[in-house]
């Protein structure tokens, strides 16, 4: 019975890892729960140069999930690397580095230097953030300046690169296919949703940023349906993330196609629901007398089409 998998040439004691965005850098977290419990820490985005956000309001909660509009907030490369990751590298032995730009520039700068550090085992691509101006979501909707970005990286990146695709596009299984084609070692499946929250009282947008990021369990669904569908379009692991708050919703996503799963705004509500989640899953897979839960991963492809 294991719940080892691989990403790549990432070898992962098990398929949890929290979302970046809703887990800091994990120093948030580690009072709560042994981080190397998890299969891999994967940190909140970093940019070249430090980012204030979006104005507030920033957050709002939603009847079944969170709307966001953070703006990747985030003191840049050169804090991180001063500050930060003396910190975290001795929080887990697989540390996922999340990074995004304004530029392909920006990023091949970021993967030269994540480079350097031995602690950083893998690079997860943001191009799918909805919330900023410059870069973000509008790299991961135009499918030139996606390959552009997971190429250049790819040239001078050795360790695995990882990219996370948003779902506000027409077909995500072409950008999964885009991006595998340039060099990808792995796909994050999904971002969040665009969407807007207004406050009919004042008559304008509750947040600062007037639109955001859905998350949570109400775009669960729509996500294990891109997973699905990415599953067929690519050979490269899916890791799947979307609204997971149970350890049936984690099922769901590695039934679907996915490898390992990420879970976000649940860790919001309930600090202590990772590690909690690899123990029901390794309860699961003794239980259901399973060599290794990558036996789940697709099960549902192998059903036949619904």
């Amino acid at each position: 019975m294991s719940l080892m998998v691989n990403i790549g040439e990432l070898t992962l004691k098990n398929p949890v890892m929290p979302a970046s965005g809703t887990f800091g850098f994990g120093l948030e977290f580690k009072d709560f729960f042994d981080l190397k419990k998890l299969g891999a820490l994967v940190v909140k985005t970093i940019t070249k140069n430090p980012r204030l956000g979006n104005v507030p309001p920033r957050v709002f909660e939603l009847s079944s999930g969170l709307i966001n509009s953070i703006g990747l907030a985030n003191p840049g490369w050169e804090y991180f690397r001063e500050k930060i990751l003396p910190q975290i590298k001795a929080l887990h032995e697989v540390l996922i580095l999340n990074i995004a730009g304004e530029s392909v520039e920006e990023f091949v700068f970021l993967a030269n230097e994540a480079q350097k550090f031995e602690e950083i085992k893998a690079l997860e691509l943001n191009v799918s953030c909805p919330n900023v101006k410059k870069g973000g979501m509008a790299f991961g909707t135009d499918l030139e300046a996606l390959k552009q970005i997971v190429s250049a990286v790819r040239k001078i990146y050795r360790k695995p690169i990882i990219v996370k695709l948003t779902p506000n596009v027409t077909d995500i299984t072409i950008f999964a296919k885009a991006s595998e084609n340039a060099g990808a070692d792995a796909l994050t499946l999904i971002n969040t949703f665009t969407g807007m929250v207004i406050d009919v009282k004042n008559k304008k947008p509750l947040l600062g940023n007037f639109y955001g990021g859905v998350s949570g369990p109400a775009i669960r669904p729509m996500a294990i349906k891109m997973v699905y569908d990415c599953f067929k379009a690519v050979s490269i692991p899916i890791i799947g993330v979307g609204g997971i708050d149970s350890l049936d919703a984690a099922l769901e996503f590695i039934m679907a196609g996915a490898t390992a799963v990420q879970v976000g705004s649940q860790n919001l509500v309930d600090p202590g629901f990772l590690p909690r989640l690899v123990e029901q899953l390794e309860l699961y897979v003794k239980d259901s007398a399973l060599g290794n839960i990558s036996e789940l991963t697709g099960i549902v492809h192998r059903g036949g089409e619904g």
